[in-house]
């Protein structure tokens, strides 16, 4: 398994990083330092790259990184959720204590004495602290996305120039319009998913480093085999001795070549450690070291080559064959980078950081495949917009190695953090960590600021678009948490009312949704204030994301009572991490029924085994049902025949009748799911009269209807709000809510079914 999922990781992971020899060495030879071609400069640059590729990708991402992953997730929003956990550093307060329950939920307990908990203190004290920490991970999360911009970008023009070198005479121009059709046709494709051609990805990864790694080989022992002493790290001193100044911004084209480096942290929850470790420390990072090796060597024989310099350096007998693999390398390599982009939208949206876009699963059996109609269209458009308007790797080059530099100090800074608050180790050890990495990523960023006029402000412009997105959107959907938290409905109010709620109960169920884990939603008394009805069976409905990348199904559903059991009020949180998958075909009406009349047992039970309780502000409880452990209703599906009914117990989730019955309910095509379907209780249950006769209750308000209601809400800043408050209000977080999914779309509510109740929120 180690070595299938190490063969799997080349077509994902190592895309990019595999497709930077083509443009490294170009990029370093550029503005004044092409002054100083001489044997020493390309030694030099050499020593650089060399090194560069050992003490990152292989000493902090290898050795360091990939030990931090967040139950075998990994990433900025991993690090941050890690952090979440375990110093409490969110934004956003809908998190319960019995949320710590979850099996995914790892903890380490701390001694309140040592010197990590005063800085796990300082987060938890100062909201700035924690304000800072958000936007440093957004930060991050946007060089991310305008790595989705420029990789395809940099990359398939890099190999259509290689045109260049065989047809002389090629126009520029034309090789352009190539590049901009393999683009078009790029992201079109997306639609289908990548599952369809993943298979595909790895040879042609492994197929283009074996290319590399031979023809590098060759030009070791043709042109120049003493290339092997610009290893040394003298040569390092050598090159700032030749070059001077212009040698130290030349850093910033060095820095492409660890490009990518990234992906290997971010896609760990598709592999483990050990297959990222074994295929890049026996395969990629030997074949690109004889590939920059081999490249060194030609231009130390041909520094008048520079400018095309990587298929200049293949022998012409071989040069269609690695072209060919080279372009279809760079497409792979794009793909990874946009398919992580995708990921990472939802893992935004999945933490109220991102509004609300269309996310399709472009497959059933591989987890994490999905694609982003929206975002796809917006990074076609930044990506045709920056390759049209540059048309030239160099500038793209430059914004490429800005974006890529502030990823991995971001990731430096997430990772100190960690070190001291997760793994618990001390202060001097985070401190060298940040020190070490820091100080090396910061030599690279201040010869990248350099480049900041000849295309690095590219990323800044992204960052700085997509940052104003997600913090109005975080800090607009907090607010309007808090303005719900404070008007919740008083619950001395609804028991003065009796059970009848002083209005009229109608046969049905009345499903209400709502942000908040406690009280009873502003939305409901309003809506009862205009409209004197309401269901006999009501069930305030909470989705919420966890700080843990999967909740398992058994542990998915919360149900509690609201008020006395006369009420017949409910409540049911339902819980998913954030890379759990939001399944539009779900059959949410039956799982929640069959939710609830487990815990109506469960309550009853005195002798049943304990479950974990979360004491709510309105007096209710909390319960985890997923698994029961005896006897309850029965699902009846309808068979072929039409109307006739099949029943199915659904006494234990563990009997095989159930397990069964889940598997069909998983397979069984959304045509199917909307079939009549009704529930009953067995002939001769044992079964307590009191239950049974509100699991009966239940059973007929099911069959009645059921109706979804949800708050159609308009976001408003006070008057007496700041100008600036007011402008992200009024103006950027409406906007947002005005041109994003809708609730009722993105929760897959029915529209027949939708009962929507206007207010507005002054914030």
């Amino acid at each position: 398994m180690l070595f299938i999922l190490a063969y799997q990781s080349f077509g994902v992971v190592y895309g990019d990083l595999s497709t930077s020899p083509l443009y490294v060495f170009k990029s370093a030879f550029v503005r004044k330092l092409h002054y100083h071609e001489s044997e020493v400069a390309v030694y030099g640059v050499l020593s650089f790259i060399f090194w560069t590729l050992t003490l990152i990708p292989v000493l902090k991402y290898i050795v360091i990184v990939l030990s931090a992953d967040d139950n075998g997730e990994g990433g900025p929003f991993a690090l941050y959720s890690l952090l979440c956990r375990h110093a409490k550093v969110g934004l956003f307060p809908a998190q319960q204590s019995i949320d710590e329950e979850l099996s995914t939920y790892t903890l380490h307990e701390c001694d309140p004495h040592q010197q990590n908990s005063r800085l796990k203190a300082l987060f938890e004290r100062h909201q700035n602290a924690r304000i800072g920490l958000l936007i440093l991970v957004l930060l991050g999360t946007c060089m991310v996305i305008g790595n989705g911009v420029l990789t395809p970008a940099i990359s398939v023009l890099s190999s259509v120039q290689g045109l260049q070198v065989v047809f002389l005479n090629l126009h520029s121009y034309v090789a352009l319009l190539l590049a901009c059709i393999i683009l078009v046709g790029l992201f079109t494709l997306q639609y289908f998913g990548t599952h369809r051609v993943a298979f595909l990805f790895a040879p042609v990864i492994l197929a283009w480093l074996f290319c590399m790694a031979v023809v590098g080989l060759y030009n070791i022992i043709y042109w120049n085999p003493k290339i092997l002493q610009a290893l040394s790290p003298y040569y390092l001193y050598q090159f700032f001795q030749v070059a001077g100044r212009e040698g130290w911004v030349s850093l910033g084209g060095v820095l492409l070549c660890i490009t990518g480096t990234e992906a290997m942290f971010a896609d760990l929850g598709h592999f483990t450690q050990s297959s990222i470790r074994v295929a890049f420390m026996f395969v990629v990072y030997p074949c690109l070291v004889l590939a920059y090796v081999g490249h060194a060597a030609f231009l130390s024989r041909n520094l008048s080559h520079v400018e095309g310099s990587f298929y200049q350096s293949v022998p012409s007998p071989v040069y269609w064959p690695v072209f060919v693999v080279g372009t279809f390398a760079s497409i792979v390599g794009s793909q990874a980078v946009i398919s992580a982009t995708f990921s990472m939208i939802k893992h935004c949206q999945a933490l109220n950081c991102f509004p609300r876009v269309k996310i399709v699963h472009t497959s059933k059996q591989i987890m994490g495949q999905i694609y982003i109609p929206e975002i796809n269209w917006i990074l076609m458009v930044l990506c045709l917009t920056v390759t049209l308007g540059f048309q030239d790797t160099t500038a793209i080059g430059n914004a490429y190695g800005f974006a890529a530099i502030i990823v991995m100090f971001v990731t430096t800074c997430l990772m100190t953090l960690v070190i001291v608050i997760v793994w618990q180790r001390s202060i001097l050890i985070g401190a060298c960590f940040l020190i070490v990495f820091g100080a090396m990523e910061g030599l690279y960023f201040s010869a990248t600021i350099m480049k900041v006029p000849e295309g690095g402000w590219v990323p800044i412009v992204l960052a700085m678009l997509f940052m104003s997105i997600m913090y109005t959107w975080h800090y607009g959907t907090a607010k309007k948490y808090e303005f719900d938290l404070q008007n919740k409905v008083s619950m001395k109010w609804i028991l003065t009312l009796g059970p009848s709620l002083g209005i009229v109960r109608v046969p049905g169920i009345g499903l209400i949704y709502t942000e908040l884990v406690t009280g009873v939603p502003a939305i409901f008394s309003h809506f009862v204030t205009n409209l004197p009805a309401f269901h006999q069976i009501l069930v305030f409905v909470c989705i919420k994301s966890v700080h843990v990348p999967f909740v398992p199904v058994p542990e998915r559903y919360l149900v509690g009572r609201v008020g006395p059991k006369e009420y017949r009020m409910y409540r049911c949180i339902v819980r998913y991490g954030y890379k759990d998958i939001h399944k539009e075909d779900d059959d949410f009406e039956n799982n929640l029924i069959i939710r609830i009349s487990e815990y109506i047992q469960r309550e009853a039970e005195e002798n049943s085994s304990q479950p974990s309780w979360d004491t709510s502000l309105d007096g209710g409880q909390l319960t985890v049902v997923g698994t029961p452990g005896h006897a309850g209703m029965q699902l009846v599906l309808p068979t072929d025949d039409g109307d006739v009914f099949q029943a199915v117990s659904l006494s234990s989730s563990k009997s095989a009748t159930l397990q069964s019955f889940q598997s069909v309910s998983e397979l069984e095509s959304p045509q199917l799911r909307r079939r009549r379907v009704r529930f009953e209780l067995p002939k001769n249950p044992n079964i307590a009269p009191s239950v049974r006769d509100e699991m009966i209750e239940l059973i007929e308000a099911k069959q009645a209807g059921v109706a979804y209601v949800l708050g159609h809400s308009y976001v408003r800043a006070k008057k007496t709000s700041p100008y600036l408050k007011r402008l992200a209000i009024d103006v950027g977080y409406s906007f947002l809510r005005k041109n994003c999914r809708g609730p009722a779309v993105a929760l897959n509510i029915p529209h027949i079914c939708l009962i929507e109740v206007g207010m507005i929120y002054y914030i």
